[in-house]
């Protein structure tokens, strides 16, 4: 890790962050690549063209991004850069971690170790008051307890852990109250525990924005817990995140006849651990040593130099991907390509939206 960013670093990141086509994954390759943000932005329309893109990329702007930090500041919250000490070690370690968290409240909470407890927004009685008592024992071995400020089992997860450590990741600006009926418990998170999001301020939740937000909740904790869930939920999408994560995952076990429960009945037939107990995921963390903290800069080949590419490999390269994601070692075989060249053409052609580059260095043809 490195020390805090200057203000300009931390507008640069922002700006290179919201920036058209440039994903946590395009993030990295261009910090490896160019080192500084700053360099990244001012190469980016020669990058996009030697991609094809046949127009300037949008580039997110720096009346917006100061605008933007400004806002943060004025909620008493700030934007934490992935090489900064406050960064939660375990999501910077992910795939597709964002290279800025927005945040606000006790930042101390992020470095700690994190379970994870999600389920349904409609969760019956019981599972409501098992939640709790879950989450008051795990918090009260020292675990923060992290969810999505959703209604029903993240709701109750929350409210009982304020007193012994809460992190509630959002799906809009940590300003924006959602559901309406927590603004209270979204007040009271902001002041005892931490809120967090990779939206800027004042962002409005949209749809596509849930499933992200999926994969920070997993993403910060050591294990996640998943009580009551339907076949097709966000909750199963945060457990799917978390077996990508390498996280422990468990699921609460319930009545078949109960929809509300098929999906983690599922989760423990395809190999979850059950969870009868606080006291089965806290024995688990407690015969697991705490994952070191690095940077993603680390361990890492030398920096690729910027070099100029052919078109032609870049379009053949092109022809070789197909929708179906392929390991970019695979691909480099196939290609014939060394890495260096490789590693160019592919973050060329990712700022130019032609692939989609996938957890685990896989890519495929947007």
């Amino acid at each position: 890790m490195t020390g805090p960013l200057s203000d300009e670093e931390r507008r640069d990141w922002l700006r290179l962050s919201k920036s058209e086509n440039v994903g946590p994954s395009t993030f990295k390759t261009l910090l490896k690549r160019f080192r500084t943000a700053g360099e990244a932005l001012r190469v980016l329309p020669d990058l996009t063209r030697k991609g094809g893109l046949g127009r300037p990329p949008r580039i997110y702007g720096r009346d917006a991004a100061e605008r933007d930090l400004a806002n943060a500041e004025a909620i008493g919250a700030r934007f934490i850069a992935m090489e900064e000490p406050d960064y939660p070690p375990l999501l910077r370690e992910a795939d597709t971690a964002p290279p800025l968290i927005c945040a606000k409240g006790d930042l101390t909470l992020l470095n700690r170790n994190g379970v994870a407890i999600v389920g349904a927004r409609n969760a019956s009685a019981i599972a409501r008051k098992f939640t709790r008592q879950m989450a008051r024992e795990i918090g009260g071995e020292g675990h923060v307890i992290v969810s999505g400020l959703a209604r029903g089992i993240d709701t109750a997860a929350h409210e009982a852990s304020l007193d012994t450590g809460t992190i509630a990741v959002v799906a809009g600006g940590i300003d924006v109250i959602y559901p309406p009926e927590n603004a209270a418990l979204h007040a009271a998170i902001g002041e005892r525990g931490v809120i967090v999001s990779e939206q800027v301020p004042g962002t409005e939740p949209k749809a596509d924005f849930f499933p992200r937000r999926n994969r920070i909740i997993s993403g910060i904790a050591r294990a996640l817990v998943v009580v009551e869930a339907a076949v097709r939920s966000g909750s199963l999408i945060t457990a799917r995140f978390a077996s990508e994560q390498g996280r422990d995952v468990f699921a609460v076990p319930g009545s078949p006849l109960d929809p509300r429960c098929e999906g983690t009945n599922r989760l423990i037939r395809d190999g979850a651990t059950i969870l009868l107990s606080a006291r089965d995921v806290i024995d688990q963390l407690t015969d697991q040593p705490r994952s070191r903290q690095m940077s993603f800069f680390e361990p890492d080949p030398p920096p690729l130099l910027p070099r100029e590419t052919d078109p032609a490999e870049a379009k053949r390269l092109l022809e070789l991907l197909s929708p179906t994601p392929i390991d970019t070692d695979d691909l480099m075989r196939e290609s014939g390509l060394d890495a260096s060249t490789l590693s160019a053409l592919l973050l060329e052609l990712s700022l130019a939206g032609c692939i989609t580059r996938h957890p685990n260095g896989a890519v495929s043809r947007a």
